[in-house]
């Protein structure tokens, strides 16, 4: 069993690239179905949380591949666009 708090605290990882794309900022839970929907990233242009967009990045959960120890890997061949703030 996973607990929410520690998907928070591990690093998540594009495997098609190897970049790194933050923590977990919030996740999406679909209550009806008992499931997660998505995780929310902070988006990468800001610094310090004072500069760039205030746009999240949403990323489906089917787009994760594996939840490491330390780490989870998601495959995002698409994450330069996010335009729309979420990746599919």
């Amino acid at each position: 069993m996973v607990k929410i708090s520690d998907l928070r605290m591990r690093e998540v990882i594009n495997v098609l690239n190897g970049k790194k794309l933050g923590l977990i900022k919030d996740i999406e839970i679909d209550l009806e179905a008992g499931r997660i929907r998505s995780v929310v990233l902070p988006s990468g242009g800001r610094v310090f949380g004072f500069l760039g967009r205030n746009d999240d990045v949403v990323i489906p959960w089917h787009k994760i591949k594996k939840l490491g120890l330390d780490v989870i890997l998601v495959e995002l061949s698409d994450y330069g666009d996010t335009s729309n703030n979420a990746i599919y």
